[in-house]
Formats: structure tokens, sequence, C-alpha cells
């Protein structure tokens, strides 16, 4: 089959792999009808190298049709239409039974100290080949698979792999007051989405804060209100808007790349440049990430406010100003998206009325074989690029 695969920084090939085949009774084979290209895969593509193998297939947002299953799969068919969580989870061991599927007993990577095993997510979370491919094995097929009706279009439910549940749970976890005020910092696939849902949910105002132009006329365009941090001070501005106090909630949907620290962006091409033998224990004990979103978010958060933390964080020795935290008395609360925890709240809103804007959200439908195309355009920020789904 075809797949994306990582050669190193910035190098991402399409390459004839082996197929995958049916290991356990739970697995299935799912072949690909659209996949989609995640902000969270450009960490692989820039920062997170050493957690990499050479020809480790990319990619955790698949959807597509089953073509083969175990003898253990429950009432998953072949021919089923499904979309497939980008986490790994079984669905009954401890932390399933509570909904935190992020952090299922039965996958967890505990040789790294992580939790549960992703699709196409570095060694971190186990290494298991991604779905930017033409065809993949699904572990734990009897619990993942979300069945999704014939007719619309793959956009239509593809999102339930990550966008939709991440941006929910994004906006869950801001915990916005009934009327109240949200800023959202990054209004990429996550941020964008995120703006939606709480406009829909019955925040009273959201803020969308970025610098890309086309990123904010896309937001403005459904009644987000937004700041260019280009053209203005983002503390200044946000406290303007909201009588010197700061906005309710915040959420991050940034995370580790963000602009503005310019000595942890030189401390990430310092180590992308080091063997793996020695960048990746230096990631692991002493890794900072570029905190710009974050300190932002602590700035313009209201005092007893909430910070929503979806932007991926690897740091593991960032600096933070505890003393202003405590003193604002602020609520944080961050993690992997639990995506079976939100399938039940999101599938009513899928119907032909559209309510998210979910049939239009992609800014680019390519063919497979255009990914390493897509994976630096989407870096750059290049040609109004905001969301890719690829063709297998």
């Amino acid at each position: 089959m075809r797949a994306v695969t990582w050669h190193g920084k910035r190098d991402v090939r399409v390459e004839n792999v082996a197929d995958p085949v049916i290991e356990q009774p739970t697995d299935a084979i799912v072949r690909m009808t659209t996949t989609g290209l995640c902000g969270s895969d450009l960490h692989l593509y820039e920062v997170l190298g050493p957690y990499l193998t050479e020809g480790d297939i990319l990619g955790h947002e698949p959807m597509g049709v089953v073509e083969a299953v175990g003898s253990d799969v429950g009432d998953l068919a072949v021919g089923d239409r499904v979309v497939v969580p980008f986490q790994i989870a079984c669905g009954d061991c401890f932390m399933c039974d509570r909904q935190l599927y992020t952090q299922c007993e039965t996958t967890q990577v505990r040789a790294q100290g992580c939790g549960a095993a992703l699709f196409g997510y570095t060694k971190l979370y186990g290494s298991v080949p991604g779905a930017q491919a033409e065809l993949l094995r699904v572990p734990h097929a009897d619990f993942g698979p979300i069945k999704v009706p014939e007719g619309p279009a793959d956009d239509r439910f593809v999102y339930l792999s990550d966008v939709l549940p991440t941006a929910w749970q994004a906006v869950a976890y801001a915990e916005v007051p009934d009327g109240g005020t949200v800023a959202v910092l990054g209004l990429g696939p996550i941020g964008d989405m995120a703006c939606r849902i709480a406009a829909h949910q019955g925040a009273g105002r959201v803020i969308g804060i970025d610098r890309v132009h086309e990123r904010l006329t896309r937001a403005s365009a459904r009644g987000t209100e937004v700041i260019d941090m280009d053209g203005a001070d983002v503390g200044d501005a946000v406290r303007d808007m909201t009588d010197g106090r700061g906005v309710d909630a915040v959420i991050d949907a940034v995370g580790m790349e963000a602009h503005g620290s310019s000595i942890a962006k030189l401390a990430h091409q310092v180590v992308s440049l080091l063997p793996d033998a020695v960048a990746e224990p230096m990631m692991d004990r002493i890794g900072v990430d570029r905190l710009g979103a974050l300190l932002t978010a602590i700035d313009i958060v209201r005092r007893g406010g909430t910070i929503s933390l979806s932007g991926v964080y690897g740091g593991q020795a960032d600096p933070l100003p505890m003393m202003t935290m405590f003193d604002k008395q602020i609520r944080l609360h961050m993690g992997q998206a639990n995506v079976r925890r939100w399938v039940d709240d999101i599938l009513p809103l899928l119907t032909d009325e559209d309510p998210l804007g979910v049939d239009d959200f992609a800014t680019h439908r390519m063919a497979l074989h255009e990914a390493p195309a897509a994976y630096e355009s989407f870096q750059h920020k290049k040609d109004g690029m905001v969301k890719v789904l690829f063709r297998p």
C-alpha cells in the first residue's frame, strides 16, 4: 500500500509499504477513504523527531470502510462505514469506565510513562502505524470505530476522529459560564471549530486570536470577534473589550510551537540537530516548550477564570509564572480529547442543517501523493490552508 512516512525534520515521503494484517482477534483492517492532516502532525514534522523512527507512518484522523475483521470485534462487520478515534482504547478498563479514554490502562505506553497509544504519533505513544495510508490496522476494533451512515460525503463525519471531539472537550473544559466570554488562541482547525462550538453552546462572546489574515477572516465570517496579534497588544485589546477584567475562559489551541519565545525556539532548533541518542534524553528531562500562547492565556483570563489547553505541549522543564497563576486563582484543565466520551453529543449535529459548518470546513482536499507539499504549505500557513483532507 501507499503511505506517508517520516524520514527526518521536514522530510515526509509517500512510499510503498507492507499492507497491515489482522494480528489479534479484536483487530480490524479499514480501507481509508479520507484521512486528515492535523496541526499535531506538524510537531512531528518540526520538533519531535527524536521520538520517531525513519519510515514511521504518520496520521491519526481515519475514516473508511471495514475490509477485514478479527474473530472478536462485536457487531463490527466488513463493509461498515466507520470513523476511528485517534487514540486506541479498550473500552472496559478502570480509566475507560470513567470515560478517560486517552488514559486507557490496556494500551498505556508504560515504558514511556505515557497514556493510551495513538495512531501515527511517535514511540511515546506506541509507534502505532498511522492513518495517512491506504489501509489501517485498528486494534481494539470491538470498541473504537464509530459507525456512521451511508449517504453524506466523508466531510460530514471524518472530524469525529479528532477535530470535533478535541474542540468539544476544549470548550467543555473551559467551563464558559452562560452568556460568558471566551477567547480562543489560534484559529487553526481546533481553534476555529472551538469558536463554532462555543457559540453554538451559548457563549455570550467568542474572541478569536491569531496572526494569519485568512484564518481571522474565516472565523469572523461566522460571527467570531477577532484580534490580529500582529496589529495589537493582545492583553490590552482583550481588557479593552471586557471592561478591564479579562475573559471568563481561554482556550489555548496553539501549544508547544507558539510564536514569541526565541530562547525556546533556539532550543528546539539545537535539539533537532543532535543525534537521537542524545536528543531524546535531553527532551525527556529538560525539554521546554515555546510558551507564548500559554503566557498570553494567563495574561488575558480574568481572576478566577479557566484556561483550557487543547494545544499539545511536550516540555518537561517549562517555566510558568506560578505566582501570577496562584494570585489570579486560575483553574487549568488540559489533556488529549477522550473521543468516545463526546460522540453522542456531537453526532446529532452532523445533519443537513450543519450548524457547525463541517461540510465545507476543509480548505484543501488533496491526493495522498501530494502529502509532502501539503505538510510544507501547512507548516508555513500558505495558500489559506487551514484544514487538509487526503483521499487515499
